[in-house]
C-alpha cells in the first residue's frame, strides 16, 4: 500500500445562517454551530475517480470500491474558545452523491495532530480527507470533520492542543454546522451520529462522546463511538522515562498550549526549554509556513536521521522540568494532564478502541489498554478493544515481522511510518464495521 500520510497537520462581516438545534452563544450571540458563511461545494469526486485513487494506493483492499460520488463541502462555523468566548472553526463536510440518495448517518471526525496552521480538511487532495472519503463517504455515510480552533479559517489566537473541553466543543459544533449546511448541499441525514477520530482526534472524539452523553443527549442521537489510537491517559504518559516517537513535536506543543490555557505550567519558557528553543517555542506551533519535516530541517526543532526520541527530548527540555513532571504528584503539567485524561466515564453507546501494539507514538499499553481496563473496572460491556498490529506487520513489515534493530534503515522506515501511515486505515476499517452495524 502506498503511504497515506496524516500531517503532524471573520466572524464579524460574514452573513450568519441560523443552525438547526445549536447551543446558544454564551454572550447571547449567534448559536453555536451557526454557519459563518454559506457552505461551499469545493468539488465532487466521482466513484470512478475514488476507485482509481484507492486502487493506485492499495487502499481499495481495505476500503472497498466506492458506492457513491462524494461532494467535498467547505464549512466555517461558530464555536467557543477555552473559556466559552465566541470563536470560529472551519472544516469539511463530505456528502454522498450520485446514485446514493438514502438518508445517511453522520460520522463526526476529529483529525490527528497538525503542525501546519493553514491546513484545512476541506481539500480533496489531503491524505486524511481522502481516507475519510474512501472509507466512509463513498460508502454512503455523510462525514463532517473539524479543522479545530486556531487552524485554517479559525481566527482563534492559538490551538488549545489536547484540551478535552475545547476539542469536544469543536467537534460538537461541527455536527451542528453539518446539519445547518445539509439542505443547501443536498445532504439528507437520518439523525444518527457516529463519532470517530485518530491520534489527537481519538482524544477529541472521546471527549465529544463524553460531553454529548453527559449534556446533550436530547440533541444528538449518538449510536457509536470509535476512538482510534488516542492519548486518553495523558497524566500517565508523563511518567514514562523513554520518549515517544515525535516527542519533540507533541510535548512542546502540549506544554505551550496548556500554559496559554491554565497559566501555571511554568513561570518562564527557559524553565522548561533549553536555548535557543525557549526564545521562540511559544509561537512555533502550529506554524504558518513550516511542516513537520521543515521544522526539523530548518533547526526549529531537533530531530532527523540518527537522532533518537530520547536525544531529541534531551536537546529541547530542561532535565529538572522533566524530572519534576515524572516524580512530583503536584507538578502543574501532571495536574493539567489529569484534567484532560478521559478515564472514569461510562459510555452508553457502543464504543470501539483501536490501535496497534507496535505504535511508537501513542503506545496502546499506556493509553488504550489503560482506557479499556478503566471501562472494565466498572463492568461496562459495550466497549470493544482491537489491536491491528498483526495487519500492520503482515502488510508493511519486511518479511511480515517488525524489525528490531534500531540502527537499520528498515527499523527507521517502519516505525517512522507506523502511527501516521500504516495504522490508520486498519483502524478505520474496524470503525466502519462498528458503524455498519448501527447505521
Amino acid at each position: 500500500m502506498r503511504q497515506i500520510r496524516f500531517t503532524l497537520t471573520a466572524l464579524g462581516a460574514a452573513t450568519l445562517l441560523v443552525a438547526c438545534g445549536g447551543g446558544g452563544g454564551d454572550d447571547g450571540g449567534p448559536l453555536r454551530g451557526t454557519l459563518v458563511e454559506a457552505a461551499t461545494v469545493v468539488t465532487t469526486l466521482t466513484a470512478a475517480q475514488i476507485d482509481s485513487s484507492t486502487a493506485a494506493t492499495g487502499l481499495q483492499g481495505i476500503s472497498g470500491k466506492a458506492k457513491c460520488d462524494v461532494k467535498v463541502v467547505a464549512l466555517n462555523y461558530t464555536t467557543v474558545g477555552v473559556n466559552g468566548e465566541p470563536a470560529n472553526a472551519s472544516g469539511v463536510m463530505l456528502v454522498p452523491a450520485g446514485s446514493c440518495s438514502a438518508a445517511a448517518g453522520l460520522v463526526a471526525y476529529a483529525k490527528g495532530t497538525d503542525v501546519q496552521k493553514p491546513r484545512t480538511m476541506a481539500n480533496p487532495a489531503d491524505g486524511e480527507t481522502f481516507l475519510l472519503t474512501a472509507m466512509y463517504a463513498a460508502q454512503g455515510y455523510a462525514v463532517v470533520a473539524t479543522d479545530y480552533l486556531g487552524f485554517a479559517k479559525s481566527t482563534y489566537a492559538y490551538h488549545p492542543y489536547l484540551h478535552s473541553d475545547s476539542e469536544a466543543s469543536s467537534v460538537i459544533d461541527s455536527i451542528r454546522a453539518a446539519r445547518a449546511a445539509s439542505g443547501s448541499v443536498g445532504a439528507t441525514l437520518n439523525g444518527k451520529v457516529m463519532l470517530t477520530g485518530y491520534s489527537q482526534g481519538g482524544h477529541s472524539s472521546m471527549a465529544a462522546h463524553r460531553a454529548i452523553e453527559r449534556d446533550l443527549a436530547g440533541e444528538f442521537n449518538v449510536v457509536a463511538g470509535a476512538h482510534l489510537a488516542g492519548p486518553y491517559n495523558l497524566s500517565g504518559s508523563f511518567k514514562l522515562t523513554n520518549a515517544i516517537a515525535g516527542y519533540q513535536f507533541f510535548v512542546p506543543y502540549l506544554v505551550t498550549a496548556w500554559q496559554k490555557i491554565y497559566g501555571n505550567i511554568y513561570s518562564s519558557p527557559s524553565v522548561v526549554f533549553k536555548a535557543p528553543f525557549d526564545s521562540y517555542i511559544e509561537s512555533l506551533l502550529p506554524n504558518p509556513t513550516l511542516n513537520s519535516t521543515t521544522l526539523v530541517t530548518t533547526g526549529k526543532l531537533p530531530g532527523g536521521p540518527g537522532v533518537s526520541p530520547n536525544q531529541a527530548r534531551d536537546l529541547i527540555f530542561q532535565p529538572a522540568f522533566l524530572a519534576d513532571t515524572q516524580t512530583n504528584p503536584n507538578n502543574a503539567l501532571f495536574l493539567a494532564g489529569k484534567k484532560n485524561d478521559l478515564l472514569g466515564w461510562n459510555p452508553k453507546a457502543a464504543v470501539l478502541l483501536c490501535g496497534g501494539a507496535g505504535d511508537p507514538t501513542v503506545p496502546p499499553a499506556v493509553h488504550q489498554v489503560v482506557m479499556k481496563a478503566d471501562f472494565d473496572s466498572r463492568g461496562l460491556t459495550n466497549v470493544k478493544s482491537v489491536d491491528v498490529d498483526a495487519f500492520v506487520q503482515a502488510t508493511f513489515a519486511p518479511g511480515g515481522v517488525a524489525p528490531t534493530d534500531p540502527t537499520t534503515a528498515a527499523f527507521a522506515t517502519y516505525y517512522g511510518n507506523y502511527h501516521g501511515t500504516y495504522e490508520p486505515p486498519f483502524c478505520h476499517a474496524q470503525a466502519r464495521g462498528l458503524f455498519d452495524a448501527v447505521k
